[in-house]
C-alpha cells in the first residue's frame, strides 16, 4: 500500500493518534524496512506513547502539518513504534539516541539504515529552529542529504554505533552480591542525596522513588537501620509526596512527576506502575510506622485504581493521558470561584484554606491542590463533591491497552496491601487481575505483554515475566491457593531458559525468540519501576526459599552481580538489585504453615508468621495431605500435623524447629531464628 498510514487497525491508542495525520507511517516490523531497502532510503523512527505531553506537541505541530509530512514521506519511511508495547526496540534506540544526542527521552527521533542500525538521533524537534534547536524540517533535510552524498560516511557510523551497542550487552565479568558494608554503604550515598526539606532524591525534575523507598523500609523492617535514617528518608519523602501536587488531593491517584523539586506542579499523566508501587510503599510504611496517613494515602491509591483504572475482565488499563480537551492540567486544577460553586461557603473555606487556592492560582493562573495547612480538616463529603464536579470536566483519555508488566506490579501491590491492611476487596482485585493475566495473555504457554481489542500481542519481555512472578508471589502469600505459585514458577522457568545469559551474567530483556534486533539489551537500572534484571533477581531469590531450587538462587546471584559495582555508586538507580542482594545477604527465614485454611487455628498461625516474620521472610500453607500444594511449595513437604491441630515450623536454610502448634509460640521461635 504505497503512499499509506498504515496505522488505522493497529491495537495501540498510541499509534492510532496518529492513525489520521498525512504521514505514510508503518508500524514497527519487517515490511518497513523493507519499503526502505526498495526506495533506498533510511528509516525515520518515531517513539513515544500514548499519555506523553510533548508527543503530542510534535504530533501537532510537525506529523500534522501537510508540509512537513510530504518531506517525511518523500525523503524516509516513517516508523512509529509504541514505547510500552515494544520496550525492547525502545530500549535499543534510546542507548544509541543518548550516545548520540547526550540525552535521551520521548518523543524519540531516530534515523537508520535499512538495515535497522541507528546513525542520528535525537528528541523532540520545534517546527521552527528555537534555543539552539534546529527545525524539524532542517533535520530531515539535513539527514537526507547526509544519506545521499556522503553515505559512505553514515554507514561507518552507523556500524560503529551498533558495534558499540553490541559491546555494552556483552558482559563477561560479574563482581560477587553486595555484601552488607556495601549494602550499608549504599544507604548512605542515598542519604548525601536526600532532599531534607523537601523529600526525595536529587533536584528537579522529582519523580516517585517507590523502589528505592521500598529498599529504604525494608532494610528498616529487617533491624539494619541503626539511628532510624533509611525510615526517615522513606517516609519523609511519602509524606512530602502525599502532601504535594503531585498527588491528586481530589481523585486519589499520583501524577506521573513533578517538575520541580517541592512536589507541586507535576506532568499530569498517572501511570499505572508509579501508583502500584506507591499503594506498596503507603501500606509498607503504615505497617512499619502505625501512622493511620501512610493508610488513608494507600487507600486512596487503591481507590484510584479500583473506580478508576480497571478495565472489563479485571485487569487494570495502562494510563491516563497528560492532556484533556481543556489543556494539561485543566481536568485536575481550580478557581476559588469553582470551588465556591460546588460547595458553598462553609465547606470552600476549609477546602481554599487546607490547600492554599488563591485567585492568582499556582500554574497558569489555576491552582493545583497541595497541602499548606495541614491542620486545617476537610469533610470527606466535600472532596467527594469536588470529584463528582470534576468528572463532568472533559476528561484526559485512557490508555485501556492491558500490560502484564505493570498488571503484574498492580496485583503485588494490591494483595501485599490488602494483606497487611486487611483489605479482603483488594486481595480480591488482584485475583481478578491474576486471572485474566493468565487466561488472556498466556498463548501456547507464552506470556504476552499487550493485550488490546480482544487479543493479546508482542512477546512479553524479561519485565513481564518478573513483574508478574513477583505479584503472583505476593498473591500467593496473601491467599496461599496454589495456582498463583505454580504460575509464578513457570514465569521464572521461562526466565531461566529464555532471557538468561548464558554465561550467569545477569538476564537480557528480550527472549531468545524474539525478533531479531541489532544488539540484545539488557534492562539493569529501575527508572522508576524495577529494572527487569532486578526485579528478576528478587523473584528468583523469593522462589528460592520455597522450593529449595539452587538454579534460582544462582541466577539471582548473578544478576546482582552483573550491577554490584554500579548499585554501590548509584543506589537510586539499582534499589531492586541492592534488595535482591540484601535478601541473599540476610538469614533466610521460611515459614511452613501445615493446616487446612479454612482452620482458625491456620490462620491464627498465619497471623503470627506475618507479623514476627520479617521483610525477607516466605510463608507457605496448606494441607500436607493436598499434593498440589505441597508439589507448588516445597517447603511444605513432609511438614505433619502435631496431634491433629494445623502447626507452624520456622526454618532458616531448610533446616526447621520443631512444629509448634500456639501462634504466640511461634513469634517467639521467629524472633529468635
Amino acid at each position: 500500500m504505497p503512499g499509506t498510514n498504515r496505522l488505522a487497525n493497529e491495537a495501540s491508542l498510541y499509534l492510532r493518534q496518529h492513525a489520521d495525520n498525512p504521514v505514510h507511517w508503518w508500524p514497527w516490523g519487517p515490511g518497513a524496512f523493507a519499503d526502505a531497502r526498495e526506495r533506498d532510503v533510511p528509516v525515520l523512527l518515531s517513539v513515544g506513547y500514548s499519555s506523553c505531553h510533548w508527543c503530542h506537541v510534535m504530533a501537532h505541530e510537525s506529523f500534522e502539518d501537510d508540509g512537513t509530512a510530504r518531506l517525511m514521506n518523500d525523503l524516509f519511511t516513517c516508523v512509529k513504534v509504541d514505547r510500552e508495547e515494544l520496550p525492547d526496540v525502545d530500549a535499543l534506540y534510546m542507548q544509541a539516541t543518548i550516545a548520540m544526542a547526550g540525552h535521551g527521552g520521548w518523543p524519540m527521533t531516530v534515523f537508520l539504515t535499512p538495515g535497522g542500525e541507528p546513525f542520528w538521533a535525537g528528541t523532540y524537534f520545534p517546527p521552527q529552529p528555537r534555543q539552539g534547536m534546529p527545525s524539524f524540517t532542517q533535520v530531515l533535510e539535513g539527514v537526507a542529504e547526509a544519506w545521499r552524498e556522503r553515505r559512505d560516511q553514515v554507514m561507518r557510523q552507523a556500524e560503529s554505533l551498533a558495534d558499540g551497542i553490541r559491546q555494552q550487552s556483552a558482559v563477561e565479568v560479574i563482581a560477587p552480591p553486595p555484601a552488607e558494608d556495601a549494602l550499608a554503604e549504599a544507604v548512605r550515598v542515598l542519604a548525601d542525596l536526600y532532599d531534607d526539606e523537601h523529600g526525595g532524591f536529587g533536584g528537579a525534575p522529582k519523580f516517585p522513588p517507590s523502589v528505592a523507598i521500598d529498599l529504604l523500609l525494608r532494610r528498616h523492617w529487617a533491624g539494619r537501620d541503626a539511628g532510624g535514617a533509611a525510615l526517615a528518608m522513606a517516609t519523609g519523602t511519602l509524606d512530602a509526596m502525599a502532601a504535594g501536587g503531585v498527588f491528586d488531593q481530589v481523585g486519589g491517584g499520583f501524577h506521573r512527576y513533578s517538575v520541580d523539586d517541592i512536589w507541586l506542579v507535576p506532568h499530569f499523566e498517572k501511570m499505572l506502575y508509579d501508583n502500584a508501587l506507591l499503594l506498596r510503599d503507603y501500606a509498607l510504611a503504615m505497617r512499619l510506622t502505625g501512622d493511620e496517613h501512610h493508610g488513608e494515602v494507600a487507600a486512596r491509591i487503591a481507590g484510584y485504581l479500583l473506580r478508576e483504572m480497571r478495565v472489563d475482565g479485571g485487569a487494570f488499563a495502562a494510563a491516563q493521558d497528560a492532556d484533556s480537551p481543556g489543556g494539561e492540567g485543566a481536568f485536575f486544577t481550580w478557581t476559588p470561584e469553582e470551588i465556591l460553586q460546588v460547595l458553598g461557603a462553609a465547606e470552600s473555606d476549609s477546602v481554599v484554606a487546607r490547600f492554599g487556592v488563591t485567585d492568582r492560582g499556582n500554574f497558569e493562573g489555576r491552582n493545583i491542590l497541595r497541602v499548606v495547612a495541614p491542620g486545617v480538616a476537610v469533610p470527606p463529603s466535600a472532596l467527594e463533591a469536588l470529584y463528582e464536579a470534576r468528572a463532568l470536566r472533559p476528561a484526559p483519555a485512557r490508555d485501556d491497552k492491558v500490560i502484564a508488566s505493570w498488571n503484574g506490579l498492580a496485583i503485588g501491590a494490591l494483595a501485599e496491601a490488602g494483606m497487611g491492611m486487611r483489605r479482603d476487596d483488594w486481595v480480591q482485585a488482584a485475583r481478578a487481575a491474576a486471572r485474566f493475566v493468565l487466561d488472556e495473555m498466556v498463548v501456547d504457554g507464552r506470556l504476552m505483554r499487550v493485550h488490546a481489542d480482544g487479543r493479546a500481542r508482542h512477546l512479553g519481555t524479561l519485565e513481564d515475566h518478573a513483574d508478574m512472578a513477583d505479584g503472583l508471589l505476593a498473591l500467593y502469600a496473601a491467599d496461599f491457593d496454589p495456582e498463583w505459585l505454580e504460575a509464578a514458577r513457570r514465569l521464572a522457568d521461562a526466565m531461566l531458559d529464555l532471557f538468561a545469559d548464558p554465561a550467569g551474567a545477569g538476564f537480557f530483556m528480550s527472549g531468545t525468540d524474539a525478533p531479531p534486533l541489532i544488539a540484545r539489551t539488557r534492562d539493569l537500572e529501575d527508572h522508576p519501576s524495577p529494572s527487569g534484571n532486578g526485579q528478576a533477581a528478587w523473584v528468583l531469590a523469593r522462589l528460592h526459599l520455597l522450593t529449595g531450587d539452587e538454579r534460582q538462587r544462582e541466577a539471582a546471584i548473578g544478576a546482582v552481580g552483573l550491577v554490584a559495582a554500579q548499585a554501590r555508586k548509584w543506589p537510586q538507580a539499582f534499589a531492586r538489585a541492592l534488595a535482591a542482594a540484601d535478601l541473599l545477604a540476610s538469614r533466610p527465614v521460611e515459614v511452613a504453615v501445615a493446616g487446612g485454611l479454612d482452620d482458625a487455628r491456620t490462620a491464627a498461625l498465619v497471623d503470627a508468621a506475618r507479623s514476627a516474620a520479617g521483610p525477607y521472610a516466605v510463608i507457605a500453607a496448606g494441607d500436607p495431605s493436598d499434593a498440589r500444594a505441597v508439589a507448588a511449595a516445597p517447603l511444605l513437604a513432609d511438614r505433619a500435623l502435631v496431634d491433629g491441630a494445623p502447626s507452624a515450623y520456622a526454618c532458616s536454610g531448610f533446616a526447621c524447629r520443631a512444629p509448634v502448634s500456639d501462634p504466640d509460640a511461634l513469634m517467639i521461635a521467629l524472633r529468635d531464628a
